[in-house]
C-alpha cells in the first residue's frame, strides 16, 4: 500500500531498555530531532507494541520522537507478562521515562488503546502534557467491551465465527473468560492458537476494506501473543480505570488543546465514542475521515493524523 503522504523512513538516533518495577525492562527509542519539540507515541492494545511506520507520522526535522513498547508488548521484557501490568503502572511507566529523558512536557500522540492511555496519562499528569492527538478513541467502558467481543458479529459474522469457534460451545456464553483462561495456559500449544484466533479477528476487523497484510501482522506470533493475552487481562479488570472512567475526570484537561481523529466506518471502536469524548472536551477538535475503519494506516486516517501533527507544530 503506497504511503506517501507519511514521512519517509527514518531509524532511531538512540535506543535502549528501562528497568522498570517489577521486573518489567521497558524498550524506548528516540527518534528525529534531538533537540526538538517532544511527542510521545502511545501504541495500541493493550499489547500491540510499535512498529517502524509509526516513526513516519511526525516530521523529523521539527519533532523529537519517544516511542516506547508498553510492559509485556512489543520488545519489552517478558513479552505478555501481566504481572504488576495495569493501567496505573503504565501511567508511572510514562513518568519514569519522561524523568529518564529529560523532558518537561510532550504532545500525547495515541490510537485505540493508545488514545485510552494518553487519556489516563493527561489526567494523572496534566502539566506534563503540551496537547493531545488522538485516533480511534477507546474509553474502556463496559459496552466498548462487550461491542468487541460480541457486538462486532453483527457487521463481521464470518470473523466472529472463527473467533467464537476457537471456544468449546459450552464455553461461548463468557468469551472472555473462556479465552484469558487459554492465554494464561502455560503450554505454548494451548495459548499461542488462542493468542493467533483473537489478534487475527481485531486484524480483520480493523480496515474498511479487506486487508490480508493488515491480518498478518497481527496474527505474528510476537504481536499475537502480547496483544491477546495483556488485551484479555485488562478487559477483565475494567481496563483498570477508576470509578466513572476517564469521562469522569475530563475537568482535570479541559483547557489542554486536542485533535481527535476518527474512521466513520470503525468498527473495532464506532465514532459514537469519539464523539462522547469530543463532547466532554471544550478544546478538542473532532475530524471524521468518511471513508475509513479503525487502522491508524488508511489513506485517510494516515492524511488526518499527519495533518493534524502539523497544526500542533504551527502553533
Amino acid at each position: 500500500m503506497p504511503r506517501g503522504d507519511l514521512f519517509p523512513d527514518i531509524a532511531p538516533f538512540e535506543t535502549g531498555f528501562l528497568p522498570l518495577s517489577d521486573g518489567h525492562s521497558m524498550y524506548w527509542e528516540q527518534v528525529g530531532n534531538p533537540n526538538g519539540e517532544p511527542v510521545l507515541f502511545l501504541h495500541g492494545g493493550p499489547g500491540a507494541g510499535a512498529g517502524a511506520v509509526h516513526r513516519r507520522f511526525f516530521d523529523p526535522g521539527h519533532w523529537r520522537l519517544v516511542i516506547f513498547d508498553q510492559r509485556g508488548a512489543g520488545r519489552s521484557k517478558p513479552l505478555g507478562e501481566l504481572r504488576a501490568n495495569t493501567t496505573p503502572h503504565l501511567v508511572e511507566d510514562i513518568e519514569v521515562l519522561r524523568n529518564f529523558l529529560g523532558i518537561p512536557k510532550w504532545l500525547l500522540f495515541g490510537g485505540s488503546w493508545g488514545s485510552t492511555l494518553a487519556l489516563a496519562y493527561a489526567q494523572a499528569h496534566p502539566e506534563r502534557v503540551i496537547g493531545a492527538v488522538l485516533r480511534g478513541v477507546f474509553l474502556g467502558r463496559d459496552e466498548e467491551v462487550e461491542w468487541f467481543l460480541y457486538g462486532l458479529r453483527r457487521i463481521f459474522p464470518d470473523a466472529w465465527a472463527q473467533f467464537a469457534e476457537h471456544i468449546p460451545e459450552a464455553e461461548r456464553g463468557d468469551l472472555l473468560s473462556a479465552y484469558l483462561k487459554r492465554l494464561t495456559d502455560p503450554d505454548p500449544m494451548v495459548h499461542l492458537p488462542a493468542a493467533r484466533v483473537w489478534s487475527a479477528y481485531e486484524g480483520n476487523c480493523s480496515t474498511l476494506l479487506p486487508s490480508p497484510d493488515t491480518v498478518a501482522s497481527f496474527a505474528q506470533d510476537r504481536t499475537a501473543l502480547g496483544l491477546a493475552r495483556i488485551e484479555a487481562h485488562y478487559f477483565a479488570h475494567k481496563l483498570f480505570l477508576g470509578p466513572g472512567g476517564l469521562l469522569a475526570g475530563m475537568h482535570r484537561i479541559g483547557n489542554i488543546p486536542a485533535e481527535i481523529i476518527q474512521g466513520r466506518y470503525d468498527m473495532v471502536c464506532p465514532a459514537e465514542t469519539a464523539f462522547d469524548l469530543a463532547n466532554a472536551w471544550p478544546r478538542a477538535r473532532l475530524t471524521i475521515v468518511p471513508d475509513a475503519g479503525h487502522s491508524a494506516l488508511e489513506p485517510g486516517v494516515r492524511t488526518a493524523l499527519v495533518s493534524a501533527v502539523e497544526r500542533f507544530r504551527r502553533r
